[in-house]
């Protein structure tokens, strides 16, 4: 099968109409769609593509963000001498404030750290557990309707946030200024009201009739939240200015008291006095024994030296090392990159990575990771499996040798000593689960709906476990040395994206902003790790998504070749941020998401 492929390739090569490799859609002469660089806010520009913007450049420090305002906090902290830790444990408190439909300290944490004093990276992982005293059938037990399924709103979805613990973790090991310095830029900003953001007053907008609904549906306490965030009655609008003076009190406790406040001393009381009076089976001992886990992260070798690096499960980022072991058995240059082979090719890596996703990925202290699924050997063995012509119906895992035993914020720092921090964090489904701790500000995350309710799935629901997650910071390297943090926010499409920016700057010669502006590609359905929470998926296929820019050309191919294919301009293809660094001069290259509110800045 791969010598087949790698003859189609050659010969569809000879006929397909030239395209400039800077191309984010199909063949010009063959696009009916506007042309993308009015799509994408281009033209006229007198360097680089006409579709995308330049990069930002500088050397001190640099920062990006989803939030102009968060980001501007990062560079004040680098330029007051704290650390890549410190600006982001910053900037990440100022998102937390300013960008609570997608993330807060009643969420979890995960970042990837390259420190150039000991050369090594670091992985944190900092999600939280289950309550320790509740079985999978006392849980059931309290499910509402057919208890098929985990709500999304309500105690019964709450798992420990765990961003605090991680934020003095990280701190604890790489920070130089106090986490009083880092937290007090957003303590002042919550008193004193910041303007809200186009997007994120877009995504308050949504949240409000959201909770509406599922508050006809489920019975969960949403007063709390609507005091902080919706006390008249409307979401906050854009430019309106929002104060949330709750949670300014809550971080100016954590920057007097440190992270035993926020797990042992008076917030933890407070937070479980409210979950008990929900029902939940939380206790002070399950607050008092979470901790952050440092985690080793894995690379994988794709082409010229590139390797891309992610942090293991209870994570979904080994799908995007799986997807470059399979993609790096072609080379996907040898099509245009709006070419429906290349978009098939793609979408059928995806799907077979996933199926394994599905299969292996769990918390590693109930499910062991086989380390075989990230060999060389394995990712060949599963290309071969992909058929140049059609889509295959469905995919299932791999059979490895081995022993059985979405709403989100995406940030980097890098500083001038060379410190890269690649850090990501959410509160999951849109701003949580309703639930507000009484006058402490923010949302507990409803992260606990993705446990299965099917014991014999690897994410089955137990007592002190941690959930499947989606979130998932990327780091890249380059020759051996440290390159580039990236990260992409957007539930599944978080591993797809990254590959997706991997490709475009390796493979088609992309600068690093071009490669995030470029029309991407989402797959979704098909088989999932999420699929044992409410049964078998149905459509082993899934849905072929892409953005407009892709030439009629090109869907209609991939429609011949069984793909179900959407074309949609909406929010689904997630957010980008990333950072480079030349290993030799230090110049720091900065890129941020056209698709957000996000600002990327350097000194």
């Amino acid at each position: 099968m791969r010598k087949t492929f790698t003859i189609l390739a050659a010969s569809l090569a000879l006929v397909a109409p030239a395209v400039a490799q800077d191309e984010p859609g199909a063949e010009p002469d063959a696009v009916e769609l506007p042309p993308i660089e009015e799509q994408v806010g281009g033209g006229g520009r007198l360097s680089g593509a006409n579709w995308s913007r330049s990069p930002v450049i500088a050397s001190n420090g640099m920062a990006a963000t989803e939030h102009a305002l968060a980001t501007q906090v990062a560079i004040d902290i680098l330029k007051a001498g704290g650390t890549a830790v410190d600006a982001a444990i910053a900037a990440n408190a100022a998102t937390g404030l300013m960008h609570p439909t997608g993330n807060g300290i009643g969420g979890d944490l995960f970042a990837i750290i390259y420190d150039p004093k000991t050369e090594k990276l670091y992985g944190i992982n900092g999600s939280g557990r289950s309550p320790s005293g509740q079985t999978l059938e006392q849980l059931t037990e309290k499910l509402p309707g057919d208890k098929t399924s985990i709500p999304p709103v309500g105690h019964l979805s709450v798992t420990i946030p765990g961003t605090v613990d991680a934020w003095f973790t990280m701190h604890g090991r790489f920070g130089k200024l106090s986490m009083a310095d880092n937290l007090a830029p957003t303590i002042r900003y919550a008193r004193e009201g910041h303007p809200i953001a186009p997007t994120i007053g877009m995504f308050f907008g949504y949240a409000l009739p959201a909770y509406e609904r599922r508050r006809e549906i489920y019975d969960f306490e949403f007063e709390n939240a609507r005091k902080v965030w919706f006390a008249n009655g409307e979401p906050p609008k854009a430019g309106e200015m929002f104060r949330n003076p709750d949670l300014g009190n809550t971080l100016e406790i954590l920057a007097r008291n440190g992270r035993d406040a926020f797990y042992e001393g008076a917030l933890a009381r407070i937070m479980v006095d409210y979950l008990q009076r929900q029902g939940s089976a939380y206790t002070l001992e399950d607050f008092a024994a979470h901790r952050t886990e440092w985690v080793d992260p894995a690379c994988v070798h794709y082409r010229d030296g590139y390797e891309l690096c992610e942090l293991p499960p209870n994570g979904q980022g080994f799908a995007a090392l799986q997807m470059v072991n399979i993609l790096k058995n072609v080379d996907p240059a040898q099509w245009s990159r709006g070419s429906a082979e290349f978009v098939h090719l793609f979408t059928e890596a995806k799907r077979l990575a996933y199926a394994d996703a599905a299969r292996f990925y769990a918390d590693p202290d109930f499910e062991r990771f086989p380390d075989e699924l990230l060999s060389d050997e394995y990712g060949a063995e599963r290309f071969a499996l992909i058929d140049p012509e059609k889509a295959s119906p469905e995919f299932g895992p791999g059979n490895p040798e081995m022993e059985r035993d979405g709403d989100t914020t995406y940030l980097t720092v890098v500083d001038g000593e060379g410190m890269m921090v690649s850090l990501i964090q959410s509160n999951f489904r849109g701003m949580g689960g309703g639930l507000v701790p009484d006058g402490l500000g923010f949302m507990f995350q409803d992260r606990g709906e993705f446990f299965s309710l099917d014991p014999d799935h690897p994410n089955a629901y137990e007592p002190n476990k941690r959930p499947y997650h989606t979130i998932i910071p990327a780091f890249v390297k380059k020759d051996g040395e440290p390159y580039m943090t990236l990260g992409l926010m957007g539930g599944d499409m978080q591993p797809q994206g990254h590959v997706q920016v991997l490709i475009n700057i390796v493979d088609y010669g992309m600068d690093l902003q071009e490669a995030g502006d470029a029309a991407r590609i989402y797959h979704s359905g098909g088989r999932e790790a999420t699929e044992g929470l409410t049964g078998p998926t149905l459509d082993p296929l899934g849905i072929l998504r892409l953005e407009p820019g892709y030439s009629d050309a090109t869907v209609e191919r991939l429609r011949a070749m069984g793909h179900k294919v959407e074309i949609h301009g909406d929010g689904s293809f997630g957010g980008y941020n990333a950072i480079a660094r030349d290993p030799e001069t230090g110049v720091l290259i900065g890129a941020t998401e056209m698709r957000k509110d996000g600002q990327a800045a350097g000194y």
